[in-house]
């Protein structure tokens, strides 16, 4: 993490140059496009260093969906979903792969988790923390529990991730009850985005309502038993310009005075916008209320499209003055492998 002058600077920067340049006048194309006022940023996710591709090199299979972490020592740990071609779709998730790596770029698998073991139908994306003050791996995931609609939950906390007790497994965020017969509620919760901040954990989640894909905000204290920021059924983004198909969250990152709020979204006049997802940016000062920074277009896609364009389920963090960004990513084929983009933030 960088020091407080630093984080300052970066946070006046982000928030001068994209208000300046993020107007109302999103692309009406029928793909993603990165509009040339965001095009300086975007040229940050030219070049990368591929993490991890996926069990097979073929279209529908993926590895995807990182959430790393770096430890006291410096060890860097990334969860994440392998997908398989073949099932029915939402539930092709067979796998979360746990992979260890001193350097952050080369990482060797440490744990698998099968679906079968657990037992799900299938995974979307994992969030791995870790706790500040017992230095315990957080581990959760996602997917229909028992029978049941999506939901986010977790595993027991563990010095080593190869001791997950999968019998441990237990729902720690569900959808609500509905407060009168007619009642508009999220259906269901998957892919947590999840940080500890100013003593409190901070859960974004994709919730579904009404057919629609949202970002909703939990809070605890202690990672086990949450609530909802505000009304229940509210999100804390709209759908709107370029993202006015669904809205997601995809990672939160410390700037000293504020917070970059990363999400992704897609367009109804994309081509297959349930798949074809773009990278924005938004900035908080109290994790809650969002200021949407990149209303134009996405700063982030697919350099190497296929039908596809997609860049999601980026996960941001510092590393030694660096903001580095692992992400899902489109290859032409139209299969997904894991990225690392690095940004230098004191050109």
């Amino acid at each position: 993490m960088p020091n407080s002058r630093l984080t300052q600077v970066v946070s006046i920067i982000f928030i001068f140059f994209l208000q300046l340049y993020s107007q109302n006048n999103n692309w009406d194309g029928p793909q993603p496009q990165i509009a040339p006022s965001l095009k300086q940023i975007a040229q940050n996710f030219e070049k990368y260093e591929v993490i991890l591709e996926p069990e097979k090199n073929e279209h529908d299979w993926w590895a995807g969906a990182p959430s790393v972490v770096r430890d006291e020592h410096g060890i860097f740990w990334l969860a994440c979903r392998m997908r398989t071609a073949d099932g029915t779709r939402g539930f092709r998730g067979y796998e979360v792969r746990i992979l260890k790596s001193d350097d952050g770029i080369h990482f060797e698998k440490y744990k698998s988790i099968k679906r079968e073991e657990v037992p799900i139908p299938g995974f979307e994306r994992p969030s791995l923390l870790i706790d500040p003050n017992t230095k315990k791996f957080k581990f959760y995931f996602c997917g229909p529990w028992q029978d049941g609609p999506w939901s986010i939950l977790k595993f027991d906390d563990v010095s080593d991730l190869k001791d997950l007790d999968y019998s441990t497994s237990k729902v720690v965020i569900k959808r609500p009850q509905k407060q009168y017969p007619r009642d508009v509620s999220v259906k269901e919760y998957k892919d947590p985005v999840i940080i500890y901040a100013h003593g409190k954990y901070h859960c974004y989640v994709t919730g579904y309502i009404r057919r629609n894909e949202r970002i909703f905000h939990f809070l605890s204290e202690d990672g086990e038993i949450w609530q909802p920021v505000g009304d229940v059924n509210q999100p804390v983004m709209d759908l709107d310009s370029w993202h006015n198909f669904f809205i997601r969250p995809s990672s939160v990152l410390p700037l000293g005075i504020g917070y970059l709020f990363v999400y992704e979204g897609s367009s109804t006049q994309w081509y297959d916008p349930v798949y074809n997802i773009g990278i924005g940016l938004g900035f908080t000062f109290d994790l809650h209320h969002i200021i949407d920074l990149t209303k134009e277009s996405p700063i982030a896609i697919s350099t190497t499209p296929g039908d596809f364009y997609t860049f999601r389920y980026s996960q941001w963090l510092w590393v030694d003055g660096q903001i580095w960004v692992y992400a899902e990513v489109s290859r032409p084929n139209n299969s997904n492998e894991i990225r690392l983009f690095k940004i230098k933030v004191n050109q």
